[in-house]
This record gives C-alpha cells, sequence and structure tokens, in this order.
C-alpha cells in the first residue's frame, strides 16, 4: 500500500505542477534563479570530475590495448564511445542527482516545515507548480549543456592525460575520436539527460513537498531524494539503453 499510496501523490504533484500558472512573470523571475542554482552553480564540479575521468578512462583504455594489431586510435575510439555514451550523461547525472536533488529536497522541505508552504497555499497559490515547476524546466534546460560541456572537457582531458603518459599522440587521440562517429550516439545521450534532469528534479521535490516533522526529517528527505533519484536513473538508463540502441 505505500508504494501505492507513493506513486498516486507522485502522480497528483505531477497533475498539480504541470496547471495553468497564474503570474507568468513571477514564475520567469523563479527560472532564472534556478538556473544559476541548479546549472552555473554545478559547472565546478562537473567540470573537476570530467577532466579525471576523461584521464582516467584514456589512461585505463590505453593500458588494456597492449596488442601491436591493434591500431592506436582505437584508444580514442574507445574513450569517445565510454564518455558519450555511458560517462557524461549518466554518472554525471548521479553526482548531480547527489548535488541538486539535495538542494532541492532540503530547500523544499525547510519551507514546508517552517509552514511556508502552508502560507502559499492559504494565499491561494499553486505551491506545488510556484516551487517545483521552475526547477524542473531549469533542469531540462541547463543539464543538456552540462552533459556537452562534460562530454568536451572529458575527451579534450582525455588526449592530454594521453600524450603526457606517452600512450597516444594527439593526432592519433583526435582521429580515433572522429573514426565513425555517429551524430545519434549524442541523440542518445541528450535524450537520457532529459529524462535523468526529470527524474531528479520531481523526485526530490516530490520528497521536499510531502515532509513532516523537524530538521531531522528534512536530512531525511535529502538523503532519500539523493538515493531514490540515482535508483531510478540506473533504471531508466537501462530501459533507454534497450529502447534506444538494441
Amino acid at each position: 500500500m505505500n508504494i501505492l499510496q507513493t506513486i498516486g501523490r507522485y502522480t497528483l504533484l505531477l497533475g498539480r505542477l504541470f496547471s495553468k500558472p497564474e503570474k507568468l512573470k513571477v514564475y520567469w523571475k523563479q527560472l532564472i534563479n534556478e538556473l544559476d542554482k541548479i546549472g552555473l552553480q554545478s559547472i565546478g564540479i562537473v567540470a573537476l570530475l570530467s577532466i579525471f575521468m576523461g584521464g582516467v578512462i584514456t589512461l585505463q583504455t590505453a593500458s588494456n590495448i597492449d596488442s601491436a594489431w591493434i591500431p592506436a586510435y582505437t584508444i580514442g575510439f574507445a574513450s569517445r564511445q565510454s564518455i558519450i555514451l555511458e560517462f557524461s550523461p549518466t554518472l554525471i547525472s548521479l553526482i548531480l542527482a547527489g548535488k541538486v536533488g539535495s538542494n532541492i529536497a532540503s530547500e523544499i522541505g525547510t519551507m514546508r516545515i517552517s509552514e511556508q508552504i502552508d502560507a502559499l497555499d492559504i494565499m491561494g497559490v499553486n505551491s506545488a507548480a510556484y516551487l517545483i515547476l521552475p526547477k524542473v524546466l531549469a533542469s531540462l534546460f541547463i543539464f543538456p549543456f552540462l552533459i556537452i560541456i562534460s562530454m568536451f572537457l572529458a575527451m579534450l582531458a582525455g588526449g592530454f592525460f594521453g600524450k603526457a603518459a606517452g600512450l597516444i599522440t594527439l593526432v592519433d587521440y583526435v582521429y580515433g575520436i572522429q573514426f565513425d562517429f555517429k551524430t545519434f550516439s549524442i541523440v542518445y545521450a541528450l535524450i537520457k539527460t532529459f529524462v535523468f534532469a526529470f527524474i531528479i528534479a520531481t523526485v526530490s521535490s516530490y520528497f521536499g513537498y510531502y515532509t513532516k516533522g523537524g530538521a531531522l526529517q528534512v536530512g531525511e528527505a535529502s538523503t532519500k531524494a539523493v538515493v531514490f533519484s540515482s535508483i531510478y536513473i540506473l533504471i531508466a538508463n537501462y530501459f533507454l539503453t534497450q529502447l534506444l540502441l538494441l
């Protein structure tokens, strides 16, 4: 029954979320603020992870390709596939689930226990749409840009780390990056990113919106938001891969 109740409340929340807003001007200001908090403030951690993980992927790929029969550009090719298809859209989204998801849940949860959400409801404001919709729209808009930045930095760093380690020349690496490139790989990654962004924003908002108790429960809601967002991302990743690639 708890599972059915959770699914029902989540569905009803989504229904309120996409109902007609009261004043678009107010939502626009909220959207700009969320783009800054969700997107711009996440660039640092995304860049740092992408640079070092791109280097690690290239080094690990090179260490496993020790046959003289395998051309050197295979390192760049394999690194590109790993970064575009899985690392950037999935791993970075999991990291953002921890950073962005916990912030969303704690922010809305704090408003719930301090009765700010009740005050909005009393004033006739659709609190779900006012608080959550800008976060969802901001996530859907900015996440693809973060993932594209991650792809670029990871592949760039992979080339320089590989060259610095003496494992591959930049010419071979760049050729491998370009070899047999299919634009659908980017489309696939961005489709996953949109789905993951929606999951992170709505699931985290759900746990924050229905928080009960005090500060301790806000912390628990933040933890649940991260855990369940990550689980749903992994489940969605499996089905999207099966649907789009196989």
